[in-house]
């Protein structure tokens, strides 16, 4: 047992605010706790784990109750980037009698329930990256989905789990391959993920494209540069001596930043119907 003084903030064990009052803005100014979740800290130097996820929502969510929605996609092992723009997940939990499993000793709602949930409730590109995550898991396959999401026929958001649950694809290597939704609502087709393209020396893979939809001779391929792998000036000059040797395996990629994702401008569309020749369906759906 530890003792009454000993320091929450150096131990390891995730911790609520009060349990430190007014050192919390000192702490965190120091660096020497983070953020878990939305009202949970620990020591910086504790890396994320199973173990940690499940301590800290035991914390907020009651004994009695079932966490759900993006809290337990969360437990289930998911990255908040896959669950909405927020960065710290919000405890949520229901005491509606659901199909649950045991995870770490919190009770949580299935892979399969969870899934369905989500793809209702959240907006539509982070409902697709969540069920992407889920079918890339293995923790959860389409047709499991798709009979449990035949149970909530008539009720809302069903149309979108129906939608979500069509184009979700376990080759997905990133939430922001959701981009694949802007071109299916553009107009243009599911494209291919993960596309091989063979070189002399290489084989390169493109996020997205049209492999079978050539232009005069030439394909199109698309790619999400994230801020975080494609900001540096090294990391840049290695993206243009990549795209101008698919260039010359006769590839034409558009390299999209969040910029270019996010937002009502339809650069995205207008540049991949250019390519391939077709007017696109404007406005997008979000």
């Amino acid at each position: 047992m530890l003792p009454a003084d000993f320091p929450y903030y150096f131990c390891g064990i995730p911790f609520r605010p009060y349990q430190v009052g007014r050192k919390l803005k000192w702490l965190l100014a120091h660096g020497d706790i983070r953020p878990v979740m939305k009202g949970v800290y620990v020591d910086v130097r504790v890396p994320d784990s199973p173990e940690l996820r499940a301590d800290s929502a035991r914390l907020l969510i009651p004994p009695d109750a079932i966490a759900c929605g993006p809290t337990a996609a969360w437990l289930h092992g998911l990255d908040t980037t896959a669950l909405g723009p927020a960065e710290l997940v919000q405890a949520h939990w229901t005491r509606q009698p659901s199909d649950e499993v045991d995870v770490l000793g919190v009770r949580v709602t299935s892979p399969t329930a969870t899934a369905v949930e989500l793809a209702m409730r959240l907006p539509r590109p982070f409902a697709l990256s969540s069920v992407d995550a889920f079918l890339r898991s293995a923790k959860a396959d389409r047709a499991t989905l798709q009979a449990a999401c035949a149970a909530y026929e008539g009720r809302p958001g069903y149309r979108q789990a129906q939608d979500i649950l069509r184009w979700a694809d376990d080759r997905a290597a990133s939430p922001g391959e959701w981009l694949r939704l802007r071109l299916i609502d553009g107009g243009f087709g599911r494209p291919e993920l993960q596309v091989p393209v063979r070189g002399p020396t290489r084989t390169y893979r493109l996020d997205l494209g049209f492999p079978t939809r050539p232009v005069d001779g030439r394909r199109l391929g698309l790619e999400y540069d994230s801020d975080q792998w494609h900001s540096s000036k090294k990391q840049q000059l290695k993206d243009e001596t990549r795209r101008t040797e698919l260039d010359a395996l006769s590839w034409h990629v558009i390299s999209v930043r969040r910029t270019d994702l996010w937002g009502s401008y339809p650069a995205l569309e207008l540049a991949v119907g250019a390519f391939l020749c077709q007017e696109p369906r404007l406005p997008r759906r979000w």
